[in-house]
């Protein structure tokens, strides 16, 4: 059973930085494509950024690039997202997601995902 679970969110303020973890367990996930995405109140979940497990390569969406990083750490099976220079409309419950990669492409959409976490809060102050 799969397991994906959030943490480090929190209140910031515009301007700061955050960084997410994203802990996974119940397989190997040497296959998997690993997302993060968002979703604010009233609004549709979003695509953040996704990596891939095996090589460590990363797509972003256009608006997040240069901003937020995603990275892994295979030894503790865990994916992270800093976010840096936080804007109030950052604010947004985030998410973790996974999924097996059958191709190169990537998965941005949140309907192409199998597994999700609970969520964590980012809470950006203006």
């Amino acid at each position: 059973q799969v397991q994906l679970v959030e943490s480090g969110g929190g209140l910031v303020q515009a301007g700061g930085s955050l960084r997410l973890s994203c802990a996974a367990s119940g397989r190997t996930f040497s296959s998997y494509v690993m997302g993060w995405f968002r979703q604010a109140p009233g609004k549709e979940r979003e695509f953040v950024a996704a990596i891939r497990w095996s090589s460590g390569s990363t797509y972003y969406a256009a608006s997040k690039k240069g901003r937020f990083t995603i990275s892994r750490d295979n030894a503790k099976n865990t994916v992270y997202l800093q976010m840096n220079s936080l804007k109030a409309e950052d604010t947004a419950l985030y998410y973790c997601a996974a999924r097996e990669a059958y191709n190169s492409g990537w998965y941005t959409t949140p309907g192409a995902y199998d597994y999700w976490g609970q969520g964590t809060q980012v809470t950006v102050s203006s």
